[in-house]
């Protein structure tokens, strides 16, 4: 059965390591479990900041945020904050591909109602983002034992 992705793709930050649409696309449909309206958003870290800020109350900039508009489908956004995606591989000493993917992968998870709140719902989460990501060749990334996201 083919499930249904409508994906918009907003690049509002220009910097080198950007992933292709394409990329983009893969990897959330790699983690796409059922129909779905998903915009993937890669911005600046003064818009990362200012939505984090409104609409969490926490005044940083951080790598992912994902925004519910429905569950039945699934409907939202999933916004990626480029210099933090970037920071962040480096200080990890990872790909920055390979992180963009985590990342993607953990919003559109998020957008479909998994949580890491508590200790069992980020057990179950991680252990479907390793999935994927092993599915999709990149390597676990969780391998240093430190959780990668805010969201």
């Amino acid at each position: 059965m083919t499930r249904s992705l409508e994906l918009a793709i907003q690049i509002a930050n220009r910097t080198d390591g950007i992933p292709t649409r394409a990329q983009l696309r893969r990897w959330a449909k790699a983690a796409q479990q059922d129909e779905m309206a998903l915009t993937l958003r890669i911005t600046d870290a003064t818009e990362a900041q200012q939505l984090n800020r409104d609409y969490r109350g926490k005044d940083y900039a951080t790598n992912v945020l994902t925004f519910v508009y429905d569950t039945s489908p699934a409907n939202g956004d999933v916004v990626l904050c480029a210099p933090v995606v970037a920071r962040e591989a480096a200080e990890q000493g990872k790909s920055l591909e390979a992180h963009y993917a985590h990342l993607v992968i953990h919003g559109v998870l998020h957008l479909q109602g998994y949580d890491h709140e508590h200790k069992s719902e980020a057990i179950t989460m991680e252990s479907v983002e390793r999935f994927i990501m092993q599915h999709l060749g990149y390597p676990d990334p969780y391998e240093n034992g430190r959780r990668q996201s805010k969201t």
